[in-house]
């Protein structure tokens, strides 16, 4: 999406689910999981409302814009199987979610920038796109530059990494190889996607 500069705490209240992790975001969410306002505690949306909560949610989370969405969806739809699931795993393979999960960078935010710079390469060549989507047998890593190595071993060194199952990671090589495609399990957000699919299916 175009770059979120609002207050990030306001998304995850509203929304009611932690998808920007930076600290105050986070501790904004777990002091207060309500909504943020004075008016919304006794409002409940309809179901035109929670449907597009749960499209907020994927657009906040994977740093989409509503064309990209939209793209992403029309591609998903032509996949065999669930087509809100299809979905979710081609926002599951895109390079900014992969640096974020393996442990590279602390936020997805964080992970799109180092990836706008020219800090990672996919099978040897730079990459400056964070919807980059990856293949098994991708191979990321970081430029061969000593300060760009020095600073994600900083990093790696003080971001937990999720264990990805259909990523193998090597933090002192600072390579990241995928060995498959992410499956239904492998989605990290938890979100209604059939709603989504409906949603924009309008």
């Amino acid at each position: 999406m175009a770059r979120y500069t609002g207050p990030k705490a306001r998304i995850n209240r509203r929304l009611g689910t932690l998808l920007y992790e930076t600290a105050g975001a986070t501790r904004a969410l777990d002091r207060r999981n309500t909504p943020p306002g004075m008016h919304v505690r006794g409002r409940r949306p309809s179901n035109y409302g929670l449907a597009l909560m749960e499209k907020q949610k994927i657009k906040h989370y994977y740093g989409l814009g509503e064309r990209q969405l939209r793209r992403y969806f029309e591609n998903a739809g032509r996949k065999s199987g669930n087509t809100g699931e299809q979905l979710l795993l081609m926002c599951e393979s895109r390079l900014d979610n992969v640096v974020r999960r393996v442990g590279f960078t602390k936020t997805r935010p964080q992970a799109r920038q180092g990836i706008g710079h020219g800090h990672f390469c996919v099978n040897g060549l730079k990459v400056d796109k964070p919807g980059y989507l990856l293949r098994a047998g991708d191979i990321v890593e970081v430029r061969g530059r000593e300060n760009l190595k020095n600073l994600y071993r900083g990093v790696i060194a003080n971001s937990p990494s999720d264990g990805l199952d259909w990523v193998s990671f090597d933090s002192e090589g600072l390579r990241a190889t995928v060995l498959s495609l992410p499956g239904p399990v492998d989605i990290s957000l938890p979100v209604d996607a059939n709603s989504v699919v409906e949603f924009l299916s309008r």
